[in-house]
């Protein structure tokens, strides 16, 4: 073997990315989409590497339709190189023992398990099918409402999920497209109505419904007060108000542009105007923080409307 055989394998091996790579074909054969998503290097990077590699005789490479697959090939693979990459895979490093732990990631991934690493932050990670969509259809799944008001039912999305649950589901906009959207697009479900009205003169005699959800709409309102003393009204003596709104911020040139009127309500300042309007609260606290900027955060409240007090029998 020549010397200048043994400054090529040298200067192959000299890369870290090459090394790398190297060390991953030893464990198993893998294809570039997995070697990236493995080393987080580019694409165009990963393909440079394995060409060299492929040249001085390193790996070698399997065609399957249109998927290329490399591993190291250890029958042409020089003394040499072999001998280092042996020292250096023995060797407690934080690079290649991050790429070990998110190749076997990709392996629990193929087998249909999720990796260990996901353990207390699921949330922040995606599976096939574990959406937040299917979280929220399954979740309703749990429920059994009676009659239900969808105050700013907007096309009727949200309301989707509830009706198959519900013994009456009446939406109500004070958009005219908004209602027709959603008179479309629930119009399988035979115990929905959908009608203009607006929540600060609602065209229901008192104590029509057990459930009033107001799901984003209160900023919208002219005059929340008003707005939820017309949802108390309308709700039977032990029915459910549940409520989402923003919580207080300072970005109003991103939310004015959606037409809000109000800057978001604190937990402390939600269940004030819940109490006001003559229900027990249960539940108002910030539930949710979105990811991005400006990490606008959602509050829930929930209330009920008190029972009459019966008058004791004298004695």
């Amino acid at each position: 073997m020549t010397l200048a055989h043994y400054v090529g394998t040298l200067n192959l091996l000299g890369d870290e990315s090459r090394l790398r790579l190297c060390a991953l074909l030893r464990e198993r054969e893998l294809s570039v989409t997995d070697l990236v998503r493995v080393t987080g290097m580019s694409q165009s990077r990963v393909s440079t590497h394995l060409a060299r590699l492929r040249e001085g005789g390193f790996v070698r490479d399997r065609r399957d339709g249109q998927h290329a697959f490399y591993a190291l090939s250890l029958e042409t693979l020089p003394a040499t190189a072999r001998a280092v990459l042996e020292e250096a895979v023995g060797a407690s490093d934080p690079t290649l023992d991050g790429d070990r732990r998110r190749l076997a990631e990709l392996e629990d991934e193929r087998r249909g398990r999720l990796p260990e690493s996901f353990a207390g932050e699921m949330e922040r990670h995606y599976s096939p099918g574990r959406t937040w969509q299917s979280l929220a259809v399954g979740l309703a799944a749990l429920l059994s409402l009676g009659d239900v008001l969808d105050v700013g039912s907007g096309d009727g999305a949200a309301a989707g999920y509830l009706a198959p649950h519900c013994r009456s589901l009446t939406c109500i906009d004070t958009s005219a497209r908004m209602i027709d959207a959603a008179r479309q697009r629930l119009a399988r479900h035979a115990n929905v109505v959908a009608r203009v009205a607006d929540v600060h003169d609602l065209p229901f005699r008192a104590a029509s419904f057990d459930s009033v959800v107001v799901f984003h709409t209160l900023t919208y309102a002219e005059d929340p007060a008003r707005a939820l003393e017309e949802c108390a009204r309308v709700l039977r003596a032990g029915g459910r108000l549940v409520l989402l709104s923003l919580d207080s911020h300072e970005q109003r040139e991103v939310t004015a542009p959606y037409g809000e009127r109000h800057a978001g309500f604190s937990p402390r300042a939600l269940r004030g105007l819940v109490s006001r309007a003559g229900l027990d609260v249960s539940f108002c606290d910030v539930v949710c923080r979105e990811a991005k900027k400006p990490h606008f955060q959602v509050v829930l409240a929930t209330a009920e409307k008190p029972k009459p007090i019966k008058n004791a029998k004298s004695g």
